[in-house]
């Protein structure tokens, strides 16, 4: 159990997940602005605000007035769609290009990987052949 989580944490999936969350947060906030800015009052030119503020139609009930907030469910939707837009394009898009890309280079026999650095007693082993060759 403990190997599968490192191996999720070296493959960096909880890097992506964590990025992801926190730009689909920021973002979230400018669709909102933009939403309650523009959207909104362009669905009020089509249903009047009640006294609390909700666009919607309103129906005479039983006892009283009911307004259906459509307003709150197209600023819910559309914030919806544009930050899954924007979270696809950014992040989903990319990663499975860069993973197709890499699939290909696999399959060609390519690898990515650069070589394995001599450790330090081969360096040393080489530094003294190439000061006895300099001697000879």
């Amino acid at each position: 159990m403990i190997k599968g989580f490192r191996e999720f944490i070296a493959h960096g999936n909880v890097i992506d997940l964590a990025v992801a969350v926190v730009i689909g947060a920021a973002f979230s906030a400018v669709v909102t602005a933009i939403v309650e800015s523009i959207i909104n009052p362009l669905i009020s030119l089509f249903w009047k605000a009640d006294d609390n503020g909700n666009i919607g139609f309103t129906l005479h009930g039983l006892h009283g007035d009911v307004v259906f907030p459509v307003g709150n469910l197209i600023t819910a939707l559309i914030s919806f769609l544009a930050i899954a837009v924007v979270v696809y394009f950014v992040f989903v898009y990319p990663m499975n290009r860069y993973k197709e890309h890499r699939a290909a280079k696999l399959a060609e026999g390519v690898t990515e990987e650069p070589e394995a650095l001599p450790s330090e007693q081969e360096l040393l082993v080489q530094i003294r052949d190439l000061l006895e060759k300099q001697k000879s």
